[in-house]
């Protein structure tokens, strides 16, 4: 995947990522999440394009869940309090579960950058 397609990639995920954001839906919570864990995955291609696909899923998933352990320790919820924009990166109480998500999105980013195009 070249850069400018993993940011045309990441833009779109972001705005993805907002709509689910605004569903009331019991699946919107992991499927942002997945979401989110697919934005780094397409952030770190327009870093590295010539990553491995599963080495910059295991980054992905580990700065996800980085984001995710640290929630544990009140910090992103005392800036979320300062800026609440930053809730969309931070968020705010930790969720097992969210980790399950960020995998199953990282996983997906992966599997996604391998399937090539077939022109219809």
């Amino acid at each position: 995947m070249t850069r400018p397609l993993a940011a045309l990639a990441a833009a779109g995920l972001v705005a993805l990522g907002l709509l689910v954001s605004r569903l009331d839906h019991p699946l919107a919570d992991p499927v942002g999440d997945a979401l989110y864990a697919a934005f780094v995955s397409a952030l770190l291609v327009v870093v590295a394009p010539r990553a491995r696909r599963w080495a910059v899923a295991a980054v992905a998933f580990g700065v996800c869940a980085l984001v995710e352990l640290a929630q544990l320790t009140g910090i992103p919820a005392a800036v979320v309090d300062a800026v609440p924009a930053a809730r969309y990166v931070l968020g705010t109480t930790f969720a097992a579960l969210d980790l399950v998500a960020y995998a199953v999105g990282a996983a997906l980013a992966a599997f996604v950058r391998r399937t090539p195009v077939v022109p219809g």
